[in-house]
């Protein structure tokens, strides 16, 4: 599939389609013929057309209505990205009813927290690993009447529950007619998602989206010429989160292809050199990853800083359309053979852009990807702005920042300097909170809970979280992030977390990166069990930790740090399933271990 050359315009004004029930229905009709969905069997990577997508979403809201779904119902989804997935999702919308995004890393307790307070009356699981969830609360969750398996493994007892296949075919016996009668019905103030917040801190929150909420963010995307119309967007972010689901929508609309992962984190670099993506929507992490690898077969320091700086030059210089210095351009050239083009093969080669979200990065590593020909460029919203609110464009960019507003988002900086927000994609409400709506929603603004600052071209730039920044003893404000940053840098280092509240000075909790654990083991004759606590790598966590310190004052510096035995992880909850660090999780977790590095 060739990549297309010419941003999608923007849509008239009156003409977008007023729900998005309506727009896949338009969607599936309109790009019949093309491939809407791409995803491995076996070895084989296998394509969806949009008349088999159409199909099976037309399927399965029929089949909603067969079982006795009715407008404004709940119904949930909790699986891994697969296009069963996304069948379920739209098939919910186009059937009138909400649907409500579970992680498929939740447990039990956490799903029957969700299905219950949504009062979701039917819920999709992806195989028996999730069913065995759904059986462990059933009894405790009144409203729910459905359980229908999608992918259920050979032999695997049912009960009551029903096939995704079953629920098809009951749809397929259905009326036509009755899927375009509940389309017709819904209207843009009606709830399209519920998507509850992992957050950091606190019980989740039912973030309630309309389909006007993401009628609006599609056009206001698109207004942006961010996306193309050949795009092929690779996704394993979980589509439960906004980022994913927001990004389904927009290349589903477009008549892109979407390719989904193998369900396996090992397999993204590899999933990445199969599919070839133009786009690619992830999370710092996965960068981060991804620049360790580059640079474990980069050149040496000084040749590296070099390249770098070569290639930012070269390539502004020629977005500037300026003549490249011949000097210059064999620099680049050289680059390009030593380093360049091995980056850009571990994206697959054709990598227009990618999108980084949910958390900050290192602006050192979005110079790096920018200098090989692999922009990553910020884009900043939460949950409760459909996802989005600021973007950099690939031809309107500037790196550290998280690009300007969409058109139609207000931006304004209040005296703590926090950012407030104002616009058609602001969610609605809180479901079944109207204290956090009431605190969120205050003044008519949006109040983010981030830190930042505008500057005179309108980039903005987040600073810190309000409840992340910390006051030390001796009232200095530090944002955390930026010696995060810093320091995860580091091949050896997966995660790193700055303390010091109230305290007299800054402490760190850092985790080994497991994949690299091994290398090092090897370099230094050492069991890889050994390593975390072992002098070699103190000694070597000790230089990044005295380079991050160099570039800070005094106040800023980590005097002390731990080397914790095991990584961070989703599974033990000190991550989200973004992979954003539960900062109160982890203090609470390590509380012996920080107050022994202020005892010592």
């Amino acid at each position: 599939m060739e990549v297309g050359t010419a941003a999608v315009p923007a849509r008239e004004a009156g003409t977008a389609t007023p729900t998005v029930a309506a727009q896949i229905a338009a969607d599936v009709q309109k790009h019949a013929g093309k491939p809407a969905l791409r995803h491995k069997v076996g070895d084989d990577w296998r394509d969806i057309s949009y008349d088999e997508l159409g199909q099976a979403v037309r399927e399965i809201a029929l089949g909603l209505v067969d079982i006795g779904i009715e407008p404004r119902d709940r119904a949930a989804i909790l699986s891994h990205t697969r296009p069963e997935w996304t069948f379920a999702n739209f098939g919910i919308l186009t059937a009138g009813a909400t649907s409500v995004s579970i992680y498929q890393t939740n447990s039990p307790e956490e799903c029957h927290y969700v299905l219950d307070h949504s009062e979701a009356r039917a819920v999709f699981v992806e195989d028996g690993e999730q069913l065995a969830k759904i059986r462990a609360i059933e009894k405790d969750l009144p409203a729910l009447d459905h359980v229908i398996v999608m992918a259920p493994e050979p032999g695997l007892e049912l009960g009551d529950a029903i096939t995704l296949a079953e629920l098809r075919e009951r749809g397929s016996r259905r009326d036509p007619a009755e899927w375009k009668q509940r389309i017709d019905g819904v209207s843009p103030d009606d709830p399209c998602v519920f998507i509850y917040t992992s957050g950091t801190t606190g019980p989740p929150k039912g973030c309630v989206l309309t389909h006007g909420n993401y009628v609006a963010i599609r056009d206001m995307i698109f207004e942006e010429g961010v996306l193309e119309e050949n795009e092929l967007a690779y996704l394993f972010l979980p589509l439960a989160h906004s980022f994913a689901l927001l990004i389904q929508f927009l290349v589903i609309d477009l008549g892109a292809t979407l390719a989904y992962w193998e369900k396996d984190p090992q397999k993204i670099i590899a999933n990445l050199m199969e599919v070839k993506p133009t786009y690619f929507p992830s999370v710092p992490r996965i960068f981060e990853k991804l620049y360790t690898m580059a640079m474990a077969n980069a050149p040496d320091p000084d040749q590296l800083r070099k390249a770098v700086e070569v290639g930012i030059a070269v390539r502004q210089a020629q977005e500037r359309g300026e003549e490249v210095p011949a000097e210059l351009r064999a620099a680049f050239d050289q680059a390009e053979e030593s380093l360049y083009k091995n980056v850009r093969a571990l994206f697959g080669g054709r990598m227009r852009y990618c999108a980084s979200g949910a958390a900050p990065i290192g602006k050192e590593i979005l110079e790096f990807f920018y200098a090989c020909g692999v922009p990553v460029l910020e884009g900043w919203g939460m949950t409760e702005t459909s996802t989005a609110a600021t973007v950099n464009r690939p031809d309107d960019f500037r790196l550290g920042s998280v690009g300007k507003p969409l058109s139609g988002v207000e931006v304004k900086i209040a005296e703590d300097g926090e950012v407030l927000l104002r616009g058609p994609n602001i969610f609605r409400e809180y479901w079944r909170n109207p204290e956090a709506t009431r605190e969120a929603l205050a003044d008519g603004w949006l109040h983010t809970g981030d830190v930042g600052r505008l500057d005179e071209d309108g980039f903005l730039y987040i600073t810190g979280r309000k409840k992340d920044i910390i006051i030390t003893a001796g009232g200095k404000n530090i944002t955390p992030a930026n010696l995060e940053n810093d320091i995860k840098q580091s091949r050896w280092v997966s995660q790193c977390v700055v303390v010091g509240d109230r305290r007299p000075y800054l402490v760190a909790l850092i985790t080994l990166d497991p994949e690299e654990v091994p290398a090092f083991a090897q370099e230094h004759g050492l069991d890889p069990d050994d390593v975390p606590g072992s002098e070699q790598m103190r000694a070597e966590i000790q230089k990044v930790v005295d380079e991050t310190n160099a570039k800070v004052g005094r106040v800023e510096q980590i005097k002390r740090f731990a080397i914790l035995p095991e990584d961070l992880s989703q599974a033990t909850g000190e991550l989200t399933p973004t992979l954003k660090v539960k900062r109160n999780v982890v203090v609470e977790k390590f509380a012996a271990v920080i107050e022994e590095l202020y005892r010592r």
